[in-house]
């Protein structure tokens, strides 16, 4: 199943993935660093939903209270949320 989601407080604006059987396939990340993006979204593809959530979640941006990484694991959780 296809998700969407806006993340809040980072500069990338939209996430769009799936996750079939647990595993993240077809990680779209749109705004943010470009590069930076690109290689989590590559890092993210066949991995464990669970494992990309405990990763990631609490990663922070300087002095904001999330990152980019952060929002991807809260994007992940809303997703499989949403699909229990």
């Amino acid at each position: 199943m296809t998700y969407t989601y806006i993340p809040q407080g980072v500069c990338s604006s939209k996430y769009t993935f799936d996750i079939e059987d647990g595993i993240v396939r077809n990680v779209k990340i749109t705004g943010g660093c470009n590069g930076n993006l690109k290689g989590i979204a590559s890092l993210l593809e066949g991995m464990k939903a669970t494992d990309a959530i405990e990763r990631m979640e609490g990663v922070r941006c300087g002095f904001k209270p999330t990152s980019c990484p952060d929002q991807i694991a809260q994007a992940l959780k809303a997703a499989l949320a949403q699909n229990a």
